[in-house]
């Protein structure tokens, strides 16, 4: 009699039901995986904005008063000016170092070594080694940007709702009150024209070239955005981690250089409109990944280490003419889903969605000239809650509650 033969493994069918079931598996598995470590990437970049916020809190408590934006040692009087001076325009992450454990980097910079003068030269030397450093707090890990010559910067200093002088603060690389850089001081300084439209226009938790106290902030530092993320560029024309340059069209129409309109840099032919998250081919965008946002983290000006809360996050950003720190638009944005951090002046980090109110980006910003803008000192900001939380004393009530992306007013 024949004994039946005993079965040696899976038949074809079993086989590929079993590695079709695995292969469903691992797709589900994988997407979990990935928003896993993107939560840990985004937690440990919100740690890293709560470390500078205590650094800035420790700075002020040594000095009463905030660390100053577009600071250092006036421009040189004889060349090589860019060598011998660093020209007003440091970063406030610059005096921070102390406070964020970089007191050997600190020591090298204020003290100046070689040829290098202290408080070392302008910030796009690339041959200083200390501005070509890349130090590990001053980085979001879901953003991977590398390979430039100068350090990144994922954190920049806000500006609030303001567009005219944002780029200065109305002060020369001299520190006088003039738009100009001449040797006689005696035209440096011209209260009517240059400190009044500064000050019209410059209401946010910093100001470049100007010292700042948290006295400064009547609104209340828990109601006060001082710092908000940037993304770095990948040489890709994205919209929300490059700049369009030469955009004139940004401006209000017959008032100059110094009033903006917002709705123009977030729409326009310099948006691609087939791939509206990047800038169309024609466009002229920041020239070189060294030139890009946040490629210089020791360069104050507020194309590498400012934004302003105007343009919701992950919009566009726009400069009027074809410099890197003149009148412009620069928007805060991450590589986070959806949004991005804010600190706020009390030192507490929240995540802002791109749906944050944003009132009406058709309106011109604010400036001292009725004639000029309807939007003149002292009004509610034009640009909602997200505006509003940017200018320090304006008398607002506001407040954004993060992550959700509701807005609550008090």
């Amino acid at each position: 009699m024949t004994q039946p033969t005993k079965r040696q493994g899976f038949t074809l069918v079993e086989l590929l039901v079993v590695i079709a079931i695995i292969g469903i598996l691992v797709g589900l598995l994988l997407p979990a995986v990935q928003a896993a470590r993107e939560a840990a990437r985004r937690m440990s970049c919100s740690n890293n904005f709560h470390n500078i916020g205590i650094a800035m809190h420790d700075y002020h408590a040594a000095f009463n008063q905030l660390p100053t934006n577009m600071t250092g040692t006036g421009r040189s009087y004889v060349n090589p000016i860019s060598n011998l001076s660093n020209r007003m325009r440091l970063s406030f992450m610059v005096p921070l170092l102390p406070y964020m454990e970089q007191q050997p980097m600190w020591e090298r910079i204020s003290k100046g070594y070689g040829t290098w003068p202290p408080m070392g030269p302008a910030p796009w030397i690339r041959q200083f080694d200390p501005w070509a450093s890349q130090i590990p707090l001053l980085r979001c890990p879901s953003d991977p940007g590398e390979g430039a010559q100068l350090g990144r910067c994922n954190y920049a200093a806000s500006y609030g709702d303001t567009f005219n002088y944002a780029w200065s603060g109305g002060k020369n690389e001299r520190g006088y009150s003039q738009n100009n850089n001449s040797t006689n001081t005696s035209q440096d300084f011209d209260e009517n024209w240059m400190v009044t439209r500064a000050l019209a226009g410059q209401r946010g938790f910093f100001r470049a070239r100007t010292k700042m106290r948290f006295r400064d902030i009547l609104d209340g530092t828990s109601n006060t955005i001082a710092c908000a993320e940037i993304c770095t560029s990948l040489a890709q024309r994205e919209v929300k981690a490059d700049y369009a340059r030469n955009l004139g069209s940004i401006l209000q129409p017959g008032a100059g250089e110094h009033i903006g309109v917002p709705i123009n840099c977030r729409n326009g032919g310099h948006i691609d409109p087939e791939r509206p998250a990047f800038y169309d081919p024609s466009a002229t965008i920041n020239n070189g990944i060294n030139n890009g946002r946040g490629a210089r983290w020791a360069d104050g000006r507020i194309a590498y280490m400012g934004v302003q809360t105007i343009l919701p996050p992950n919009s566009a950003s726009c400069v009027r003419n074809n410099s890197d720190g003149n009148h412009g638009f620069f928007t805060a944005g991450s590589r986070h889903p959806g949004g991005c951090h804010v600190l706020w002046g009390d030192g507490g980090v929240t995540f802002i969605t791109e749906s944050v109110d944003t009132g009406d980006l058709n309106q011109p910003t604010v400036c001292r000239s009725p004639s000029a803008s309807p939007n003149v000192q002292g009004v509610e900001s034009p640009y909602g809650l997200w505006g509003a939380a940017g200018t320090r004393a304006n008398g607002e009530t506001k407040q954004l509650n993060g992550d959700s992306g509701d807005q609550i007013v008090n």
